[in-house]
C-alpha cells in the first residue's frame, strides 16, 4: 500500500518514539515531539506504540492515498481535511483510493501526527525509524518529506484488519472518539511544571524567583531541537566554567544572554551552559505544541510530583488502549 506526497508542508518527517542507546556516541535521540498524540495515533489503528508515522508542523501537507486505508490523526488541529471535507480526529477513519488529505492551516496546537495501519516501511537505523535531520539519518532517506515522495505502508496485523472491515462495513467512521483533555493541553497559554536544574543555585534571588513568578514567550527561534524563550534576564550570582555534561528533552539551558532555551526531541547530547530547571517528562508533549508567542508560566514541582504526573498520564494511555480494543472486538 502506498501514498503519494503532493505537497509536503512546511515540515514533516516520518518519526517513532526515539533512537536510544547510542547517545554515548553522540547520536541524538529524535522521535516525536508530542509522544502522547503519537502513540495514541499508532493505537488507534492497531498498531504497536512505537510504530513510524508521520509528524506534520503546522500547515501545507497533502497526501494522495493510492489505496483504501485506515489511518488515525492526532495531536494539534492543523485543520485536516479529506477531499475538502473536515476530517475525524483522535478515532480511526477509512480513507478511500483516490482521497486527499490537506493541511491546511493551524486551529490549534503546532503539529499533528498520522499513523496508518500497518506503520511505515522505511528500514530502522540504529534501531528506529526516526528521522534525524542533521545527520541525515533514519525516516526516508534523512531527510523531510519532499514532493512526489511515495510513503511505503505495511501489511496489517489481524486486529487492524477486523477494524479495517468494520468501519467498511459501516459504511462511515466510527462515530467516538478519544477525550485527550487530560492528556495535552492545546491552549497558547499555559503553565509548565519544572524540578530544579543542577545549577538551580547558582542563579541569583532575582532570577529565581522570575523563573516561577513571571511570564516567558516562545519565540519565532523554535524547532526540534530547542525552544528560545523571552522574558525577564535570568543572571548568575558569579561567572563560572562549566563543563559539557548530558542533557535530555526539556532541560532548561540559559546563555550568556540569560533568555532561557528549552531543549526538544532534537536536542544535542551533551551542553554547557548551565541549567536552571528541567521541564517535567508529562508537561513536554503539551510544550511541543506551542506555537510562537505563545505565553509560559513555569510551575515548581517535586520530583514525587513529577513522577505521579507522569504514572498519570501513562494510566489515561492504557485507557485509551484498553477502552479501544473493548469497543472494537465488542
Amino acid at each position: 500500500m502506498t501514498v503519494r506526497v503532493l505537497h509536503p508542508g512546511l515540515l514533516t518527517t516520518i518519526q517513532d518514539l526515539g533512537r536510544y542507546g547510542f547517545q554515548k556516541y553522540g547520536v541524538i535521540v529524535s522521535g516525536a515531539m508530542d509522544q502522547y498524540s503519537f502513540r495514541a495515533a499508532n493505537l488507534l489503528v492497531g498498531n504497536k506504540e512505537n510504530e513510524g508515522a508521520l509528524e506534520i508542523t503546522l500547515l501545507g501537507t497533502s497526501l494522495l492515498f493510492e489505496q483504501d486505508m485506515l489511518i488515525a490523526i492526532t495531536g494539534g488541529d492543523l485543520f485536516a481535511v479529506i477531499d475538502d471535507k473536515k476530517a475525524a480526529m483522535w478515532r480511526p477513519i477509512l480513507v478511500r483510493k483516490g482521497s486527499i488529505l490537506q493541511f491546511k492551516s493551524p486551529l490549534k496546537g503546532c503539529r499533528a501526527y498520522v499513523a496508518f495501519a500497518g506503520g511505515i516501511a522505511v528500514p530502522e537505523v540504529m534501531g528506529s525509524k526516526s528521522t534525524y535531520l542533521r545527520a541525515g539519518i533514519g525516516g526516508l532517506k534523512g531527510r523531510a518529506l519532499q514532493k512526489e515522495d511515495i510513503i511505503e505502508v505495511n501489511k496489517t496485523n489481524e486486529f487492524s484488519q477486523s477494524l479495517f472491515h468494520k468501519l467498511n462495513d459501516l459504511g462511515s467512521d466510527i462515530n467516538w472518539s478519544v477525550n485527550y483533555n487530560n492528556l495535552i493541553n492545546f491552549q497558547q497559554t499555559q503553565t509548565i511544571r519544572v524540578i530544579r536544574g543542577t545549577e538551580f543555585d547558582r542563579f541569583d534571588q532575582n532570577s529565581k524567583r522570575s523563573l516561577f513568578n513571571e511570564p516567558f514567550k516562545l519565540t519565532t527561534q523554535a524547532d526540534r531541537m530547542g525552544y528560545h524563550m523571552k522574558g525577564p534576564i535570568l543572571s548568575l550570582t558569579e561567572e563560572f566554567q562549566l563543563l559539557s555534561e548530558g542533557v535530555t528533552h526539556g532541560t532548561i539551558q540559559v546563555p550568556p544572554s540569560g533568555n532561557p532555551i528549552i531543549l526538544m526531541a532534537d536536542r544535542q547530547t551533551t551542553g554547557g551552559y548551565p541549567k536552571i530547571g528541567q521541564i517535567i517528562s508529562a508537561d513536554l508533549p503539551s510544550m511541543a505544541q506551542l506555537q510562537p508567542t505563545a505565553t509560559i508560566h513555569f510551575k515548581e514541582v517535586s520530583h514525587e510530583e513529577a513522577e505521579n504526573e507522569l504514572l498519570k498520564k501513562e494510566r489515561i494511555l492504557e485507557e485509551i488502549k484498553v477502552g479501544f480494543r473493548y469497543k472494537i472486538l465488542y
